[in-house]
């Protein structure tokens, strides 16, 4: 790449002068020149880890500037080459920024080199969560007075996710009676989702935002020891220029907000599609009002 580019001036020159001596038309040479520049300006990429709520957006936001022309690309990553890529300006946006906690680490490394930009959605929540029709267990201290009731376990999620690790502290802290079972999102869901048809006790790991607030009936047991932590918001991140580069693109996602319903349904209508791109085309139909003050 970098023979590439030490060499593309003189290949320039070179054809610059072919076509002069063919009669070639200036004119019809820059509004060559501008076609480029503006296929170049109607090009995203972003970056996309693998949250429901994360993927919910992105495709949601991909469908959305296609209809204005945009050549719209979904890059995968992890949290960590997320922040990586918009550093080194391989990648567009950024769509999940939790602050000021959980992405802390992030900020403080990467904080000169990203464009740090709004928020998009207030007040993310983690804990333990029942369904609303257990109406004796309302804080985490309830839980040892239920502990034959639910069998003693709280259904957990991967093994390695941050609030497995912040749900054997709360077992620790409130000197609950229990055992965590790690499985995964799909298997607690499916475990959550048979209890509530059953109206059956059961107690699982969850956050928001998800679409199963927007579906279920489910209630956060208080922490009163905040073992848990306080709510976060969820920004966006753009690489150093883009705004500069991309003013409207950016002015866009700065005008984008969604409300813990609006989200929860935008989750669910993908959750229940056949394809992710066919939930987010669903939710725009049905919101189209929305999106319209974002593109003002």
């Amino acid at each position: 790449m970098k023979s590439l580019r030490k060499w593309l001036p003189a290949v320039l020159l070179g054809s610059s002068l072919v076509l002069a001596a063919c009669g070639g038309d200036s004119e019809s040479d820059s509004g060559d020149e501008g076609g480029e520049e503006s296929s170049g300006d109607k090009e995203v990429s972003i970056g996309m880890n693998n949250w429901a709520e994360n993927i919910a957006v992105s495709n949601m936001w991909k469908i959305v500037l296609e209809e204005e022309g945009y050549d719209v690309e979904l890059e995968q990553v992890e949290k960590g080459v997320l922040y990586e890529a918009l550093a080194a300006g391989d990648l567009d946006i950024g769509m999940e920024i939790w602050l000021p906690n959980t992405d802390a680490s992030f900020y403080e490394q990467y904080e000169e080199d990203i464009d740090w930009r709004e928020t998009w959605y207030e007040g993310t929540e983690l804990g333990l969560v029942v369904p609303s029709y257990m109406e004796d267990v309302n804080s985490i201290e309830d839980l040892n007075d239920n502990v034959d009731e639910l069998d003693g376990q709280i259904v957990g999620i991967d093994s390695g996710a941050s609030i497995m690790s912040l749900t054997d502290d709360a077992i620790e802290e409130y000197d609950l009676d229990y055992s965590l079972a790690a499985s995964s999102e799909g298997s607690m869901m499916t475990e959550l989702t048979n209890a509530i048809e059953n109206e059956e006790p059961i107690v699982v790991t969850h956050w928001t935002p998800h679409w199963a607030f927007s579906e279920m009936d489910l209630k956060f047991l208080e922490d009163p020891e905040n073992v848990y932590g306080d709510s976060e918001d969820i920004s966006y991140a753009a690489r150093l220029d883009l705004e500069e580069d991309n003013p409207e693109l950016v002015e866009w996602f700065d005008n984008f907000m969604l409300d813990d319903q609006q989200l929860g349904e935008l989750m669910a209508s993908i959750n229940e599609a056949d394809s992710e791109e066919e939930g987010a085309q669903a939710w725009i139909d049905e919101n189209q009002d929305v999106i319209d003050e974002w593109m003002e």
